[in-house]
């Protein structure tokens, strides 16, 4: 791991979080490496993001990530800091994750509670339409492309994906036919 990659993970480890309980409610903060340690519930983006083809944003995450490194994953998004709001960070994430800025604000769609023996979160789904070519953090994302959804579909059984992002594809999913 370089120096960089040290710095960045280390920085996102002490990232501020609010704690939240079953009903989402604010009941506390702690720093992002404490709350997964501690199985600590707090929130979470996820925004699905389409190239004007209507092609789906599809990624491997870095070997470097807090949680589920290398694996792929069909959203950008990560955690809500300490007082932002969910749609500041579905924002913030997305612009950051594929690299680009000046993106339209992520639609947002519903949220479910995410919940593993490991890990639990409050998780917001979002989408949002990229006109731009994407430059991914080199920090966040190992390998990317575009992928028409019958492609993706394809690949929900052969790649390892991210526990929270496959449940997030199901759900989102289910809600279309809803």
């Amino acid at each position: 791991m370089s120096d960089e990659s040290d710095a960045t993970a280390a920085l996102s480890a002490d990232e501020l979080l609010d704690i939240v309980d079953e009903q989402d409610r604010v009941v506390g903060q702690a720093r992002r490496a404490e709350a997964y340690a501690r199985r600590l519930r707090h929130r979470s983006t996820f925004v699905l993001a389409r190239d004007p083809e209507d092609r789906i944003f599809v990624h491997r995450r870095t070997a470097q990530k807090l949680i589920f490194p290398s694996h792929y994953d069909m959203f950008v998004g990560g955690v809500v800091g300490a007082g932002e709001s969910w749609d500041e960070a579905a924002l913030r994430e997305a612009e950051e994750e594929l690299g680009v800025s000046g993106l339209p604000a992520p639609r947002p769609l519903f949220k479910f509670l995410y919940e593993s023996p490991e890990y639990t979160w409050w998780s917001a789904i979002y989408e949002v339409r990229c006109p731009y070519e994407v430059n991914p953090q080199a920090e966040e994302v190992a390998w990317h492309t575009f992928l028409p959804e019958a492609e993706l579909a394809g690949k929900l059984t052969e790649w390892q994906w991210t526990p929270d992002g496959l449940e997030a594809y199901q759900r989102l999913l289910a809600h279309r036919t809803a």
